[in-house]
């Protein structure tokens, strides 16, 4: 059966209907553009506050593997400073952490609405710079764990577990700052160059 109350009024407006259409369909497209811009920059938003969240996670994450591995002080052989794989890392985590730092102070100067690098340029600093530190804390986590490994057979203690806890939290650093090159590497290829 067919519905005669909704039939009546829609032929009954068929003139205005058709005029109306074309306002509608420019509504529609200009609603449709408004929609787009708006997606777009909640797209861009949302990429900055993860890349955000990424290196503060990064920051924190560094601080920690660098302070652990620092205090691993125990007396005799268990000292991280006899051994070129953990200065290497506390080396590589104090690196992460000046670089995160400056990232982010850098980040709240743009948020304030101050001078910031030139887009482009930021951009491939942001780039650049998540990759090279994401490779050194992969490069000093590589190195430190064969040897940790080798002592945790021979002998399990507080020096070898706080060895353990600092290339945990390297390795946490590496994925937050892996994944913030991935973000880095998406906004540089999404910019315009002409």
């Amino acid at each position: 059966m067919a519905d005669v109350e909704k039939a009546v009024p829609a032929a009954a407006a068929g003139a205005p209907a058709a005029e109306g259409a074309g306002d509608a369909a420019a509504t529609g497209r200009s609603a449709g553009a408004v929609g787009a811009v708006l997606r777009r920059w909640r797209t861009q938003d949302a990429l900055e506050r993860s890349g955000s969240a990424l290196r503060a996670g990064a920051w924190a994450f560094s601080l920690l593997a660098f302070l652990v591995m620092a205090c691993n002080e125990h007396g005799d052989w268990k000292q991280f400073d006899r051994y070129e794989e953990y200065r290497y890392i506390v080396a590589v985590g104090l690196l992460a952490f000046i670089y995160t730092t400056l990232q982010l102070l850098r980040h709240g100067v743009r948020l304030t609405g101050g001078q910031d690098l030139q887009p482009k340029s930021g951009l491939i600093v942001d780039f650049a710079g998540d990759q090279v530190t994401a490779y050194l804390m992969m490069s000093a986590l590589s190195a430190a764990i064969p040897i940790t490994n080798r002592m945790r057979e021979g002998a399990d203690n507080v020096f070898t577990d706080s060895s353990a806890a600092s290339i945990s939290m390297a390795f946490f650093a590496f994925v937050c700052l892996a994944l913030s090159a991935l973000i880095s590497g998406f906004k540089l290829a999404k910019q315009t160059y002409i």
